[in-house]
């Protein structure tokens, strides 16, 4: 149960009827009177910022407003035979990016988190009788730590950045105080606390998740790991990463391909245009790679 993780996106929703991200950004921007922002080229992250510092221009709008609109706007979203499927995969650990708990289902679930985080996610976790779900971009009982725009995004990336490279300042007892990067090089204090340590402890898979750009927090956590493993030839990280793409997606995206590849990622590509196919052979080749 303790050989790989998967990390998940937002694309296992989009099989289930209901809003999606485009339907909510209309909906965001007739709630706040901003029917005429083009969302045009603008990465989500900026085209959030707009939305947002133009409210507060309008009605002097408090962002936990937003955020709670939004995060009641995607609690709707319902299981799929997806999100069931993921779920009997032979795993304690889900990452996922996802704010609502589709992928926990109707299970009780706890919130078990070393430090209760307001804003950013480095320890966010939620278990359930048998598997530890990670959500790293916020979750929806929080609406303040919904991750969405370029502020909330830096924030992010610079607890990362401490909690791996220069070690932490957190209160809590239970937390280490050493870099993860210094205590993987030492062999010890490896006890799972963060997401973040699976990224050089497990192989992790992942898929539904289209890795753009703008998601700078993972593109630096891979780079930063891919550095270590090359460039500084540490040998303590021996895992594997894995992404899954669909042929179509495989040729259009053939920049991010080339990128994921040279920061030590495989790609695994299949092809079947059914989202619902897909998926099942996505989970169907994870499995086989372990039995």
């Amino acid at each position: 149960m303790d050989k790989f993780s998967l990390l998940v996106g937002n694309d296992i929703n989009n099989i289930s009827p209901g809003i999606s991200w485009s339907d909510l950004l209309t909906n965001i921007k007739a709630k706040y009177h901003l029917a005429t922002l083009e969302n045009g080229q603008k990465p989500f992250p900026m085209l959030y910022e707009e939305i947002f510092l133009n409210a507060i221009k309008i009605q002097q709008l408090n962002e936990r407003e937003l955020k709670t609109y939004i995060s009641d706007s995607v609690s709707q979203i319902k299981e799929n035979e997806i999100h069931q499927l993921i779920r009997s995969l032979p795993t304690n650990n889900i990452i996922t990016t996802n704010y609502e708990f589709s992928l926990e289902g109707s299970t009780s679930k706890i919130n078990t988190s070393l430090v209760r985080e307001t804003t950013y996610s480095v320890f966010r976790r939620h278990e359930t009788a048998d598997k530890t779900f990670w959500h790293i971009h916020g979750d929806c009982d929080n609406p303040s730590s919904i991750n969405l725009g370029y502020e909330h995004y830096c924030g992010q990336l610079q607890k990362m950045r401490d909690y791996v490279v220069n070690g932490t300042n957190y209160t809590s007892d239970t937390v280490f105080k050493a870099s993860l990067i210094k205590r993987l090089k030492q062999k010890k204090d490896l006890q799972l606390q963060s997401w973040i340590d699976l990224f050089f402890t497990q192989d992790i898979h992942i898929f539904g998740l289209s890795l753009d750009f703008v998601e700078i927090d993972l593109w630096w956590l891979l780079t930063y790991r891919a550095r270590n493993k090359f460039y500084r030839k540490s040998n303590f990280i021996q895992n594997k990463l894995f992404y899954y793409t669909t042929k179509k997606w495989y040729q259009i995206a053939v920049d991010k391909m080339q990128l994921l590849k040279a920061n030590d990622v495989e790609i695994i590509v299949i092809d079947e245009s059914d989202k619902t196919k897909y998926y099942k052979k996505v989970l169907k080749e994870i499995n086989k790679r372990y039995q």
